[in-house]
């Protein structure tokens, strides 16, 4: 039993210095996944004030004015299928094939959010509970810096996990709100284009 316990300890510990280094590379794809939302939501922001009005008071006759609104360098999610909406001709089929295009690409943007959101706490805890066993046992030896340092590597797993998580379900809940408004607007576009009312 000693033996099992033992080798369950050393694969615990074995453990730990992945764990870190997976909360290191999933914090910086958050950072890099929070400078990104923050650049899309400018471009949203900007896009929802040039647009609303316009698909909202769109007809097959002024869809030439709302294709010319079209920012040439932009190449949001929502202005590419605009733009490939309006430019092909009034097609039900082809419609409903580019919002489910759409529909794909946005489970793959959301894909890295839900990621975050889920596998930080998780590998946080992993990290806590790891380096909790040391610290127990340097205090049980009397090492108060062994158990000092371990106690620090507690709080930051911990820590670390739960910044990773919070990226993901703040960018996560945003983006889906976003892009079910996009996704509407859309859908009226192509109901327009193609006399569905």
């Amino acid at each position: 039993m000693e033996l099992i316990s033992k080798s369950l300890f050393w694969l615990a510990n074995s453990l730990l210095i992945p764990d870190i280094i997976l909360l290191l590379i999933l914090f910086g794809r958050a950072l890099l996944l929070a400078g990104g939302f923050y650049s899309q939501m400018t471009v949203k922001r900007r896009n929802d004030a040039l647009f609303d009005r316009k698909i909202k008071e769109l007809s097959p006759a002024t869809a030439s004015e709302l294709n010319s609104l079209l920012p040439e360098k932009d190449d949001s999610l929502f202005v590419k299928y605009l733009r490939d909406l309006l430019a092909s001709t009034p097609d039900e089929a082809y419609s409903d094939y580019l919002l489910s295009s759409l529909e794909n690409e946005i489970h793959k943007d959301l894909a890295l959010s839900k990621l975050l959101a889920k596998t930080g706490p998780v590998l946080g805890l992993i990290g806590t509970l790891i380096a909790m066993s040391p610290a127990l046992v340097g205090l049980s030896a009397g090492d108060i810096s062994g158990m000092a340092y371990n106690m620090q590597v507690v709080f930051a797993t911990t820590v670390v996990g739960l910044v990773v998580s919070l990226v993901g379900l703040v960018t996560l809940q945003f983006k889906q709100r976003w892009y079910a408004k996009d996704v509407y607007s859309l859908e009226y576009v192509s109901r327009i284009l193609n006399g569905r009312r």
